[in-house]
């Protein structure tokens, strides 16, 4: 596992694939009251690249460049929180994307645990940590703390691919891509404070 964590900004030289992995680690999960605090990427070759971000300006061109490209697809895993907070404090769009918690509620019906955690441990077999889940992530991080961010994306990539392929064997496919037109149309939703079920009487 290769691991790098960037203050501020992603160097301008780095380059990704067409497809990354992203996550994002908050002082809380209010978005009106609670800070961004770390972007984590990966290309999906066992490597994470951690951004502190400066949480006074959030001046970051080189990841909001990456994080804009529309020609670069990106997988989150429940990507409607982290688009919350990307859309808020970073101010960009993001687009072309991926959930393989989308995917795993429309297809893993045999299961009600639809956790990253579980995720990882049925498809590629490794059990991981979430003990670091809730920490501190606004000031230094520790080596725990770290790889705890790097675990969040360096599977996604596997994960996506395993849970397509039962998408189309199960013709949920479409299904699924539909949902994700919805998805930064639900994140506006959650801006402007509008509850979940908007389609109740």
């Amino acid at each position: 596992m290769d691991i790098k964590l960037h203050k501020n900004d992603l160097p301008k030289e780095l380059k990704f694939g067409n497809k990354i992995a992203v996550d994002c680690e908050f002082m809380g999960l209010n978005f009106l009251r609670d800070k961004l605090c770390l972007v984590q990427i990966s290309s999906g070759n066992s490597d994470a690249h951690i951004v502190q971000l400066d949480r006074k300006t959030y001046d970051a061109p080189n990841l909001k460049k990456i994080l804009s490209d529309k020609l670069t697809t990106k997988i989150f895993h429940y990507g409607r929180s982290d688009l919350v907070f990307i859309k808020k404090y970073l101010n960009i769009n993001v687009e072309n994307l991926e959930d393989t918690k989308l995917q795993s509620k429309l297809i893993r019906k045999y299961s009600d645990r639809h956790g990253l955690k579980d995720l990882i441990k049925e498809f590629v077999g490794v059990d991981i940590s979430k003990q670091y889940q809730t920490s501190d992530f606004g000031g230094d991080l520790s080596a725990a703390q770290i790889k705890y961010c790097a675990n969040d994306v360096i599977y996604l990539h596997r994960i996506n691919e395993a849970l397509n392929k039962m998408l189309i064997r199960e013709n949920r496919i479409n299904l699924y891509k539909d949902c994700l037109k919805y998805l930064n149309t639900r994140v506006n939703l959650d801006l402007e404070c509008f509850p979940d079920d908007i389609w109740s009487h």
